[in-house]
């Protein structure tokens, strides 16, 4: 059974995608980017900021699950510069202090928006 998951609390799509799915027992949550959710612009700063407001969003896709980070199972983080790698990593893992997920870390040629940063996750129930 697969469940929509939506928010208003993290970005709108900016495609034909959800914001997550539900299939019972894995949640999968499309790449966020560092979108304000009020203002639906992406929020202007270093890849520290842009970070932690993918962490945010992230955040209030879980809780729209009914989970949490100690739910996620594995992350792929997108950088547009590897070398913004340790910074990422630093915000990334203030929200995995225990027992981190997988991951997967890589450049791409270019991200939505001029975004810095977008992660995906898949979380467990």
């Amino acid at each position: 059974m697969k469940k929509v998951i939506s928010t208003t609390a993290a970005p709108a799509a900016i495609g034909p995608y959800s914001q997550a799915i539900d299939t019972g027992s894995l949640v999968f949550i499309s790449g966020q980017i560092p979108i304000v959710p009020e203002t639906g612009k992406l929020i202007e700063g270093d890849i520290k900021v842009q970070t932690e407001q993918v962490m945010k969003n992230i955040g209030a896709v879980l809780a729209a699950a009914g989970m949490q980070f100690t739910n996620v199972v594995k992350c792929t983080c997108y950088l547009s510069d590897i070398a913004d790698f340790k910074e990422m990593n630093e915000v990334y893992g203030s929200y995995f202090t225990s027992e981190p997920p997988a991951r997967a870390a890589l450049q791409v040629a270019k991200l939505p928006l001029g975004a810095k940063v977008e992660i995906d996750t898949i979380a467990q129930h």
